[in-house]
């Protein structure tokens, strides 16, 4: 497991039993613990084991740094504030609401997993408002003993952030800069509904190159040098995929099932053609084919709805 720099560090959720698809980083100073994405209910007694194997109990925790509210980041952030009243939440404005009040939250995951929320995600408690610490980004926080610095960062979610320490020049940015297994090249753009927007992604690459930082920090998973090759990698994939998704939606001799299953094939072959069979399996895990077929559809109906209209 690759060393980030004195005071960072990061655990292994192993989300279903699974190595290597959600990371919680862990920011430790003398003013106490901050976790970034703290993960799902799920995860919790791993994350708990893997803190304690470092000295660490919930108890030292200080500060949750949400990237995003999907569950798979911050499904867990009410349980962890039930068990330690103390944890400061900090979280983009347009999650703050879901975290307090987390019924259309949920209602929206239901949509996408159905029968499998449960068993995914676990229970998803609401975090008192008192304890929720808004952000519009361009912000300086204080936590773990660092100072770090905030951006606004959607494009994968309409309310995503990422955080930046300049002290170690690590940026931890959620889902903006996809998906990557370590010890491969392959980086996967997550695109689930419903609010995928490819321009504002492209500025938030942009805005996180920025900060020039030495490693990308991604949730799913890990510590990664090398950002631009890395954002550039996962651009070329987002316009190879939505040249996919536009040609099949053009097709009208297909239906929608159609559509998804020739996008999923399309994709899944060349995800398999760079990875291999094993490790397609696991990037798939963590962010799902059909949903990126519905996100991105999604968005490329309403761009297409809007130029015809013009």
């Amino acid at each position: 497991m690759m060393t980030l720099a004195a005071g960072l560090d990061y655990v292994d959720l192993n989300f279903l039993g699974v190595r290597e698809i959600i990371a919680t980083a862990v920011l430790h100073g003398s003013a106490g613990v901050a976790l970034i994405d703290p993960g799902p209910s799920t995860t919790l007694d791993s994350l708990k084991q893997s803190l304690r194997r470092k000295g660490v109990s919930i108890g030292d925790v200080r500060q949750l740094l949400l990237t995003h509210i999907h569950l798979d980041h911050a499904g867990a952030t009410g349980a962890l504030v039930r068990e330690n009243a103390a944890i400061e939440v900090f979280v983009h404005e347009r999650g703050a609401p879901h975290m307090i009040e987390p019924s259309r939250l949920l209602a929206s995951a239901e949509r996408l997993y159905g029968a499998d929320m449960g068993r995914l995600w676990g229970d998803v408690l609401p975090v008192p408002a008192d304890r929720v610490r808004a952000l519009k980004g361009e912000e300086r926080i204080t936590v773990g003993g660092r100072e770090l610095e905030v951006a606004y960062t959607p494009g994968h979610a309409s309310h995503h952030v990422s955080y930046f320490d300049s002290s170690s020049r690590v940026a931890f940015v959620g889902d903006t800069a996809g998906i990557r297994r370590q010890g491969r090249d392959y980086v996967m753009p997550p695109t689930p509904p419903p609010d995928i927007d490819l321009d504002a992604w492209r500025a938030s690459a942009d805005r996180i190159l920025s900060w020039d930082p030495d490693t990308l920090f991604l949730t799913h998973f890990g510590p990664f040098h090398g950002a631009r090759m890395h954002f550039q990698d996962m651009t070329e994939r987002l316009a190879a995929w939505s040249g996919i998704v536009r040609r099949l939606l053009a097709d009208g001799s297909l239906d929608e099932e159609q559509r998804l299953r020739a996008f999923m094939n399309e994709a899944l072959l060349d995800l398999k053609r760079k990875v291999g069979e094993f490790e397609a399996e696991q990037y798939g895990r963590a962010g799902r084919l059909d949903y990126s077929w519905h996100g991105l559809s999604r968005y490329w109906k309403k761009k297409m709805a809007l130029s015809s209209a013009h």
